[in-house]
């Protein structure tokens, strides 16, 4: 079997591309999806619907074409990531969890300590809370070797 994995969150750091590499080397049947996380190109997403005057409404538009896609991949994952930095709020990655709690999705959340209080309803929520990009690896790896 091979594992759909998606990665949620912040998107100012190369954790993903960690995750990935960690995953390539030991070679886990895993395929990752992922929203878009070019910033520009997230928030410009429903202009393609006609311009907005009003930020409000062009965050609005752009947000429910950015949901085709992260539903459609949380409801066809069989397992997320969900990354939270330290430096920016992640409401999108909250969100992402908890739909994925809605779903009974499993989730894994990635953060360091500093956080543990605002998020711990997410965590309580969540399968495993990992600290590293390899801690995640070696839950994947322990996860699917189980498989």
């Amino acid at each position: 079997m091979t594992w759909t994995i998606y990665l949620s969150g912040e998107i100012h750091t190369d954790w993903r591309e960690q995750i990935k590499a960690g995953c390539a080397a030991r070679e886990l049947p895993v395929r990752f999806t992922s929203a878009v996380t070019n910033h520009e190109a997230s928030d410009a997403a429903g202009d393609v619907l006609g311009e907005e005057n009003d930020s409000f409404w062009r965050d609005h538009k752009s947000a429910r074409v950015n949901a085709i896609r992260t539903g459609n991949a949380i409801e066809n994952c069989d397992l997320a990531v969900v990354r939270f930095g330290d430096k920016y709020k992640q409401w999108n990655a909250a969100f992402d969890a908890g739909m994925c709690a809605a779903l009974g999705k499993p989730y894994i959340t990635l953060h360091d300590e500093s956080i543990i209080h605002p998020l711990k309803e997410v965590d309580a929520a969540a399968m495993a809370w990992a600290r590293s990009a390899d801690q995640v690896v070696e839950l994947l790896a322990y996860i699917i070797a189980a498989d």
